[in-house]
């Protein structure tokens, strides 16, 4: 398969501060779809912390991790940028900015205690936040009878497959996402579970979240 099967993104913000030596390290976490967000987001944090020494931040965006961009914001060459960068490729995700805020307490870190401290805030930040994974997948829409939504749900559970929409009308329509390589296989089982009694049309291919 060309597309690549998988990637983690983040689902909601995070928000992680330590205190390394009386300096305040304050990091925001934000799911971001391209570099404008990024960019909107850095401005308001850098206006929402403007009394704040640095604002040292990072993104990872695009699937295949394509546009990466760091800022030390006034710190030591390679002490800030930089390591919030390698937690965010660390913790394996994309479409992901991390910013994080220094309020300096007078005790110098040193470079050493600089990249720790930002390593430290940023995984802060990111353990606060919420993380979901984007499979490259098909929709598939099922109709069945009444009589058979049972049959259905039963196994759509035994795959841990989640139902994304449900419409009870004349018929019942069940929405759900399987992964490409997948896609047989479970049409195959639902019309053998159903006796025959289903109809299956294929939508699109793409990136939905598991």
């Amino acid at each position: 398969m060309s597309e690549r099967e998988s990637y983690k993104v983040l689902i909601s913000n995070g928000c992680g501060e330590i205190v390394e030596k009386k300096s305040r390290f304050i990091a925001n976490a934000f799911p971001v779809e391209n570099q404008q967000q990024a960019d909107e987001k850095i401005a308001e944090i850098s206006k929402k912390y403007w009394d704040a020494r640095h604002n040292c931040y990072a993104f990872v965006i695009g699937k295949n991790s394509e546009n990466t961009r760091c800022s030390d914001n006034g710190e030591p060459s390679g002490t800030a940028g930089k390591p919030i960068l390698e937690v965010i490729k660390g913790a394996g995700l994309t479409n992901t900015l991390v910013i994080v805020t220094r309020y300096f307490g007078g005790v110098l870190l040193g470079t050493g205690g600089l990249v720790r401290a930002y390593t430290q805030a940023a995984q802060a930040g990111i353990a606060d936040a919420r993380i979901g994974e984007m499979v490259y997948s098909q929709k598939l829409t099922l109709e069945v009878a009444y009589n058979m939504v049972n049959n259905v749900q039963y196994f759509l559970g035994q795959n841990n497959i989640t139902i994304a929409d449900a419409r009870y009308e004349a018929n019942v329509q069940f929405d759900i996402c399987v992964k490409e390589a997948d896609v047989k296989r479970i049409t195959d089982g639902l019309t053998q579970k159903c006796e025959g009694q289903i109809s299956i049309i294929e939508g699109d291919k793409g990136y939905f979240r598991q």
